[in-house]
């Protein structure tokens, strides 16, 4: 069937409306994110084995150590500015879903038949996701973090990665296309939050003490969630994506044993995945596992973070393989 003109237009609008929506949610989290403050507290967080944090045993605060409050009398704006942009993060969404369905319309197909599709959806995956974890208060301080790998993943997507709304290549013309694929954005989706709450955590746990705190990565540092929930999000979310990624490996073997007559050939793609996912199994074995739970731990989520990053990039546009489906020239 031809491509839908009007329809692909109308995505590609809606594809670079949700950018500048969720550009202008950025801007005021990391408005309210700014006007801040750190309550003055005498107590220090340490990060336990378990992974998690507490004060130290000191007399009682009338404040919550961690806690972030607003400046003077600006705390009623800063609230305000946060809960709009939360509220207008919920805009951005639809108009993010409404272009890939818009997508799909147009070119009569499941629209994941290249990168830019594909890291559409992921990044889509990946704001529902918090949309749904990250609505506590505590959490509001992580959204312009979150959103931003996000904003630079999509830029990337609509300008170096975007390609004309156009029928698939033969070998993605099979009903596994929506099954393996949709599972593996998904997966890939939720690990972004995943990397980003250990990278968070890290920096949180590093926060300097005593005077030095005073320094602007102290105070950056305590404007963020506690280390114990970052690290408790981590582990959340993890656990969440990592069955779905394992799902889609399987998947994908099942889909090249019928089209290829093999479930798996070491393919650089197939290779990359199953490094991506030992990893992720690796840190949900440290974080069960005494003396690895905290840094160690996190730093392996991260290392799979950085595997997944290099299996979208790199193998996609660099080597050559049997899943080379970018859809550049």
């Amino acid at each position: 069937m031809p491509i839908d003109e009007n329809l692909a237009s109308y995505s590609d609008l809606g594809f670079k409306s949700a950018i500048v929506i969720y550009a202008l949610v950025w801007i005021m989290l990391v408005w309210q994110f700014a006007l801040t403050r750190t309550v003055p507290t005498t107590t220090r967080e340490l990060v336990t084995a378990g992974g998690g944090s507490e004060p130290v045993a000191e007399p009682p605060a009338p404040n919550v150590p961690g806690k972030v409050e607003p400046r003077g009398a600006g705390r009623p704006f800063s609230e305000r500015l946060g809960n709009m942009g939360f509220a207008v993060l919920f805009v951005g969404f639809g108009v993010h879903v409404a272009s890939i369905v818009l997508r799909g319309f147009a070119t009569h197909r499941f629209p994941l038949g290249n990168m830019f599709e594909f890291i559409s959806m992921a990044c889509a995956a990946a704001v529902l996701l918090g949309l749904i974890l990250l609505n506590d208060q505590r959490y509001r301080g992580m959204w312009s973090f979150l959103l931003t790998p996000v904003l630079i993943l999509l830029f990337l997507a609509g300008t170096k990665l975007h390609v004309d709304a156009a029928p698939v290549v033969p070998a993605l013309k099979s009903y596994w296309l929506p099954i393996h694929v949709t599972v593996i954005s998904i997966g890939s989706g939720v690990f972004l939050v995943s990397g980003i709450a250990s990278l968070l955590f890290l920096f949180r746990i590093w926060q300097p003490a005593g005077a030095e705190a005073d320094n602007i990565w102290g105070q950056l540092a305590r404007r963020l969630p506690d280390a114990q929930l970052l690290d408790r999000l981590a582990y959340r979310t993890t656990i969440i994506g990592f069955p779905i990624f394992g799902s889609g490996v399987i998947l994908g073997a099942i889909w090249a044993e019928a089209a290829w007559g093999r479930f798996w050939g070491w393919d650089p793609k197939e290779t990359c995945s199953f490094i991506a996912w030992v990893l992720y199994a690796a840190y949900l074995h440290a974080r069960a596992t005494s003396g690895w739970r905290d840094t160690k731990a996190a730093w392996i989520n991260i290392a799979g973070f950085v595997a997944m990053l290099f299996n979208l990039f790199i193998i996609n546009i660099v080597v050559s393989g049997l899943h080379s489906y970018a859809g550049l020239n």
